[in-house]
C-alpha cells in the first residue's frame, strides 16, 4: 500500500463506519430465491438505510422517459466474486475472537445471511499487514519451503472455517517480496531478484506453495508474481520487478514448471495501478508467455478504470482482474459518501470494462487500523471492510455495503450482460447488470445526478419502473 498513491485523494471521502453501535447487526436480509415481483435493496446518504430491504415492486407496463433495456443474450464476462484480502493481520484478529462473535463475523461476510464475499486475496509472506516478517522459505534453499508458523497459527485455521461456509470461494495468492536469499540486498524490504541464477527456484517457490495448500485441502485458483512490482521502499516488504524479469520467469521458468507439474492455477500479471497498462502490454505482446498468462491484474491507486482501454485495445482477449484498492483516514466526507465514490469511479466502471472481480484490501483491522507489520511502514491509516473492536464486538464499514450491493446477488457462475439506455441518461447515473445461472438478473443503479431519478428497467416484455434518490444506489433482482 502506498498512501501517496491514492487516486484521486483530495476528492475522497472520510474516514467513518456504517454502524453506530457494537450490536454487530449489518442488517441484511437473506434475498429469497424467488419472488414473484422485484426485489430492491437501497442504501441512501440522507437517511440510515444502508443495504436495506425495500418492498418488493411489481412488474408494470407504466412508461418513464428513461428505460434501461436488459439483453440477457449478449453475455460478457463471468463474474468470479467480490471480496478482500485476508492478510496475516485481518486473520490474526479474527482467530483471535471468541468463537461466537467469529462465528458471526465470517456469517455476515460469507454467507446470504450477510453480504456472500466470493473472492479472497492471500498474502504469500508477509506484508504490510502482517504479525512480523517471514517467506515460505526464509532459510536458503527452496528445499527449506514450509508454510510458516504465523500462517499455521492464524491464516490456515481461518481460511477452512471460511471454506466450510463457501467451499467455492476463489484465491488468488501473491508475495509481498521472494525470499531475503533470493535478493540482491538479502532484505524483504526492497530491491530486487539476483537475476536468472535463482529464477528457477522463484519459480519452484511458487509451486510448492500450490502444492502445499492442496495438501491442506486449500485451492489457489490464481497467483502473481508480484504485488505493485514497480514499487519498491525500505519500511515494509517490497520488491521491484520490471515487466521483462516478469516475462521471461513466466515464459522460461513458471508456466513450463506449472504445464509440467499439472498446476491449472491462473497466472496473472501487472497486479499494480491502472496507469501501468504499458507494463501488462509488453508481455502479452510475447506469444510464448501469452499461452501462459491467465489474466492481467489492477489496482486503483494511479490511474482510472478508462487506462484499462489501452490495455484493450491491442489485447482485447486478455482476462481483466482488479485486486485492490483501500479505504482509508484520507477520505474527508461521510461513510455513505465514501461508499458511493469508490462505486462510482472505480468497482462499477471497473466491472463494466470486463473485470471479472473487484477486491477492497484488509477484510478487517482493529481500531488502529492495524496491526501492521512495521511501525512507521506502509499504510497506517487503511480501513478494513470491518473494524474489529475487542475480541467480541466489530463494526461493518463503508465497503461492507460497497461490495454487497453486488457480492449478496451476483451468483457463482454469473456474467454480466449488456444493457442499453433510451433516453438521456444522466452524468452520474451508473449501471451495471447481470444474469445468474438460475435465469435471475441483477441491476445495480448508482445516482449521483443531484435530483431523484424515475426510470423503467425492462427484459424483454417485462418491466417495471422505479424513482431512486439523489445520493443512493439501489440493487434490484428479479426473474
Amino acid at each position: 500500500m502506498k498512501k501517496y498513491l491514492i487516486l484521486f485523494s483530495s476528492l475522497l471521502l472520510g474516514l467513518a463506519s456504517c454502524s453506530s453501535d457494537d450490536s454487530n447487526e449489518p442488517s441484511t436480509p437473506t434475498p429469497k430465491p424467488e419472488t414473484k415481483g422485484v426485489e430492491v435493496y437501497l442504501t441512501v446518504r440522507s437517511s440510515s438505510q444502508r443495504l436495506t430491504k425495500q418492498p418488493d415492486i411489481s412488474f408494470s407496463n407504466d412508461v418513464t422517459n428513461l428505460t434501461i433495456r436488459l439483453d440477457s443474450t449478449d453475455v460478457k464476462q463471468e463474474i468470479e466474486g467480490f471480496g478482500g484480502s485476508l492478510t496475516g493481520s485481518s486473520a490474526y484478529l479474527i482467530k483471535n475472537m471468541s468463537e461466537a462473535a467469529r462465528t458471526k463475523l465470517l456469517n455476515d461476510l460469507f454467507t446470504e445471511s450477510g453480504i456472500a464475499l466470493k473472492y479472497l486475496r492471500l498474502t504469500i509472506g508477509s506484508s504490510d499487514f502482517s504479525i512480523g516478517n517471514y517467506t515460505y522459505c526464509d532459510e536458503s534453499g527452496i528445499n527449506n519451503f514450509a508454510i510458516p508458523a504465523a500462517d499455521k497459527r492464524d491464516l490456515l485455521p481461518v481460511l477452512k472455517e471460511i471454506l466450510a461456509l463457501n467451499k467455492n470461494i476463489k484465491l488468488m495468492s501473491t508475495p509481498w517480496s521472494a525470499p531475503a536469499w533470493m535478493k540482491k540486498n538479502k532484505h524483504l524490504y526492497g530491491g530486487s531478484l539476483i537475476g536468472e541464477s535463482v529464477y528457477n527456484d522463484f519459480s519452484d517457490y511458487f509451486v510448492k506453495y500450490i502444492q502445499a495448500y492442496k495438501n491442506e485441502g486449500i485451492n489457489i485458483d490464481a497467483i502473481s508474481l508480484q504485488n505493485e512490482p514497480r514499487h519498491e521502499i525500505g519500511s515494509y516488504p517490497t520488491m521491484y520487478m520490471e515487466w521483462n524479469e516478469q516475462n521471461q520467469i513466466i515464459r522460461d521458468y513458471l508456466g513450463p514448471k506449472f504445464k509440467q507439474a499439472g498446476i491449472a492455477t491462473k497466472i496473472l500479471i501487472w497486479d499494480h495501478n491502472f496507469d501501468g497498462y504499458d507494463y501488462p502490454s509488453k508481455i502479452l505482446d510475447d506469444s510464448k508467455t501469452k499461452e501462459y498468462v491467465g489474466g492481467a491484474a489492477f489496482h486503483g491507486y494511479g490511474g482510472s478504470p478508462a487506462d484499462l482501454d489501452n490495455l484493450l485495445q491491442s489485447h482485447p482477449d486478455v482476462p481483466l482482474y482488479f485486486t485492490e484498492q483501500s479505504g482509508g483516514g484520507w477520505n474527508t466526507d461521510d461513510a455513505v459518501g465514501n461508499m458511493l465514490y469508490y462505486m462510482k469511479e472505480m468497482l462499477m466502471p471497473t466491472i463494466n470494462k470486463g473485470s471479472r472481480n473487484f477486491l477492497m484490501w484488509n477484510i478487517a483491522l482493529d481500531s488502529g487500523n492495524g496491526p501492521v507489520t512495521t511501525t512507521g511502514g506502509g499504510c497506517q491509516d487503511c480501513r478494513g471492510i470491518v473494524t474489529i473492536k475487542d475480541n467480541n464486538t466489530y463494526t461493518v464499514n463503508e465497503e461492507y455495503y460497497l461490495l454487497g450491493h453486488f457480492s449478496k446477488f451476483i451468483k457463482e457462475g454469473a456474467h454480466r450482460i449488456k444493457y442499453t439506455v433510451v433516453g438521456t441518461q444522466p452524468t452520474n447515473m451508473q449501471i451495471c447488470s447481470f444474469l445468474n445461472p438460475d435465469g435471475s438478473k441483477v441491476v445495480v443503479v448508482l445516482n449521483q445526478t443531484g435530483a431523484t431519478q424515475q426510470f423503467t428497467v425492462r427484459t424483454g416484455d417485462r418491466r417495471f419502473t422505479y424513482s431512486l434518490f439523489n445520493q443512493s444506489v439501489a440493487s434490484f433482482i428479479y426473474k
